[in-house]
This record gives structure tokens, sequence and C-alpha cells, in this order.
């Protein structure tokens, strides 16, 4: 093997022996300061804080290596995708190092552990977070897209909810204080951070390993009008049509109508949309899940508050006031609503997406 290949090989294996070792680090970091937070472990917690500062010096050392290897090896293809998942996930672990800091800060300050309810919602949180922290870590260090793959399905399977925790917490019956209550919300949002940077670290295995790229985010998004029967079907519909690729769309009414409008059926006939799925829904049927997964909901008709008493945590609330339903047995009064509602959800797909949205 030539000098130069030796000297590439090394390199690459003294970066990959200090990723592994960060990663190590990090976990453990993470394990103690949920550990801390469960047994009421001060002095574990205080040690985790400031356990990060080699974790910092990690991060600094890899970024150097990583730089100085582009210097020395010019690298391209393989290389190259693997230096930049590298240096992403270098910072992401930081990142992880980072949350792991903020739930032991807020451990030192509990008076004492979370019980009850929330106590066992963190436990499974904790676990399922950690667990998906190891899988993530293990598939970059063995370059392994298969696990990477894998081990993504399990961030949809989690059941992360802020909203039920923020309720629960809320409706506390052992009226926590105050500043404890925002100390686990706080500690339940660094975890979900952890497990969306352990997501992170999967895409950049995949992306190290086979070039392919993260697919671009897909957004719920839900209409709401009086009863469903016309336009908040009309907006679903135009939504699918134009933008298929951009979103999961639904509608639903504040009441369910017996049946879609026959006005705009006739128009969906016109314009040659299939409306035979069209089934019209009120918000009442939707679950509780259902409704905190909508990333956008926009309400065709008046207030939103008329339609949701609270918006769920992740959830953005869009007021776009249509208006009356055409009452006119002329199906073209329906081509300027039509107009409007393909202007407004373009516009909000190129919010989302960029421009050009699909």
């Amino acid at each position: 093997m030539a000098h130069l290949e030796e000297r590439l090989e090394r390199d690459l294996n003294d970066i990959h022996d200090r990723v592994a070792k960060m990663g190590a680090q990090v976990q453990e970091a993470v394990r103690n300061a949920v550990k801390a937070l469960q047994t009421g472990d001060k002095i574990l917690a205080y040690n985790t804080v400031l356990n990060d500062n080699p974790i910092n010096r990690c991060m600094r050392d890899i970024d150097r290596i990583c730089h100085r290897f582009f210097a020395i090896h010019i690298p391209s293809g393989g290389h190259l995708r693997l230096l930049s998942s590298v240096i992403r996930t270098n910072i992401e672990l930081e990142r992880i190092g980072d949350y792991a800091v903020t739930i032991a800060r807020e451990a030192a300050q509990l008076s004492q552990p979370p019980s009850g309810g929330l106590g066992r919602e963190l436990d499974r949180i904790a676990g399922e977070t950690m667990n998906m922290l190891q899988l993530a870590i293990s598939a970059f260090t063995e370059l392994n897209a298969d696990a990477a793959k894998s081990t993504m399905t399990l961030a949809k399977e989690m059941e992360h909810n802020l909203d039920v925790v923020y309720t629960e917490m809320m409706e506390n019956d052992e009226r926590t204080k105050v500043e404890e209550v925002l100390a686990i919300f706080v500690v339940f949002t660094q975890l979900k951070r952890v497990a969306d940077q352990a997501k992170n670290l999967c895409e950049d295995t995949v992306f190290a390993v086979t070039g392919e790229q993260k697919s671009p985010k897909t957004f719920n998004i839900l209409f709401v009008d009086e009863d469903n029967s016309s336009l908040s079907q009309l907006a679903e519909a135009i939504a699918r049509i134009n933008h298929p690729t951009v979103g999961n769309y639904a509608s639903a009414g504040r009441i369910k109508a017996e049946a879609l409008d026959p006005n705009l059926a006739k128009f969906f006939d016109e314009k040659g949309i299939d409306y035979s799925d069209a089934k019209p829904t009120s918000i009442e049927q939707l679950t509780p899940k259902e409704i905190s997964e909508q990333h956008v909901v926009v309400s065709l008709q008046g207030e939103i508050s008329s339609y949701l008493s609270r918006i769920p945590f992740h959830t953005s609330a869009l007021e776009w006031g249509l208006g009356e339903v055409p009452e006119d047995e002329d199906i073209h009064e329906y081509d300027s609503i039509y107009r409007e509602l393909a202007i407004l959800i373009k516009d909000l797909m190129e919010l989302l997406r960029g421009e050009g949205a699909g």
C-alpha cells in the first residue's frame, strides 16, 4: 500500500475512534443525567454537568482533525461523504451532550424525583430515547446503513407527545410547584431533542454509506369549516391534487354534515375531480393524537378557537376566513373560491417546503 494510502487509512481510523469515543461519552452523559433525575442524586447531576467539558474538547479535536484531513487528502466520493457526515455527527453529539447537561441541571434543582404518572412517563420516554441513541451511534460507528434505517423507524413509533405531558402537568392534583412543573417539562423537551438528534445520526449514516439524502419533510395539514360539506373538502382536494408530495391532508367540520354539498359535487364533476372518498366528518371524530400530529390547522370559516379550545404545542393555526358557502345553484360560483384557495394553499406550501413545492 502506498504511503499516502496508508496515511489516509490511519487518519480515517483515528477519526472513527474519536467519534466512537465521543459517542460513548454522550451516551454516558444522557444515562447519568436521567439517573440523577430519577433518583434525586444531585452529586451525580453536578458531575454530569462538569463532564460535559471533555465532550466539548473531543468535539473540537474531531473538528480540527476533519479539517486537517480535507487539507491533506482532498477527499472525494465516499471519503468526502464520510467526512461530511462526521462533521455533522460531531455537532449532533455535542448538542446531545448539552441536552444531558440541561437535564442534569434540572435534576439538581428539583426537591424530589418526578413520581406518579409523570414519573412513569419519564421512565418510558427516557428508556426509548436512550435505546434509540445507542442504536444510532452503533449504526454510525459501524457504517451500517440498514441498521440506521431500522433505527429511524423507531422515531415514528415513539410517542413523544409533549402536549399530553403538558396537559397532565397542568392538571396535576398534587399542585406541584410551578418551577418544578416547568423543570419537568424542560426535561421531556430535552429527551425529545435527544431522540431527534439520534434520528439525524441515522440520516448521516445512510448518507455516508449510500449517498442518499434526507427526504423532505412531509407536513400534516387539516382544513376545518362549519360542517365539512364544502369549503374544507374543496381545500383538501386542491392540496392533494396540486401539492401531493408536500403533505398529508385532511378536513373536518365543527359538526358533521349528512353529505357533500350538491353544488360542490357538481363542481368536482365539472373539474374531473374524484370525490368518491370525500365523506364529511367532525373534529370530535378525530382522536387527540390525530389532532396533536397536525403541523398546520387552517380555519376557512371563523376563528380557530371556535374549533379547537387549545392548539397543540407543535401545531400552527391559520385563519383564512373565506366566508359563507355559495347557496346559488350556479356551481360556477365555486370558481372564484377555487382560485382563491389555490393561491392561499400554494403560498402555504411554498412557505413550508420552498419555491415550486409540488
